[in-house]
């Protein structure tokens, strides 16, 4: 099988444009599906202010950094590694928790899927203020 040159100049502009696509933080998250995401966090970290869980409390938690929450006691590991909490050092935890921060005490193996972690972090920004 032999292809014309327009053929291959097609072919490749395609896989340029999908190599061009931006990451999942990029797009806007949905908040209502990343409430759905939440819950699999929820049984060790709340939004509101106040509750104390087995996480700390993720009120504020944009700005903040890591190890800080008055009242939480962490992990060495998370108090060294002074991590300003944003979207992308979010979306960068809770994909691996372990792999930003190892030696932290979060027993969760992290958001593989990238639309989940834009949805989580949507949710997160509407609901931890």
């Amino acid at each position: 099988m032999s292809l014309s040159f327009g053929s291959v100049a097609r072919i490749a502009s395609l896989i340029l444009l999908g190599a061009a696509s931006p990451p999942a933080l990029a797009q806007a998250g949905d908040a209502a599906k990343g409430k759905i995401v939440f819950a699999r966090c929820a049984l060790c970290h709340d939004v509101t202010p106040g509750p104390k869980k087995m996480g700390p409390n993720l009120a504020g938690v944009f700005s903040r950094t890591s190890g800080t929450l008055p009242g939480f006691t962490y992990s060495p590991a998370m108090q060294k590694a002074k991590i300003k909490w944003d979207a992308k050092s979010i979306d960068t935890f809770i994909t691996k928790p372990a792999g930003l921060v190892p030696g932290n005490r979060m027993a969760f193996a992290g958001v593989p899927n990238p639309v989940d972690r834009a949805n989580l972090i949507a949710y997160l920004k509407a609901s931890a203020k």
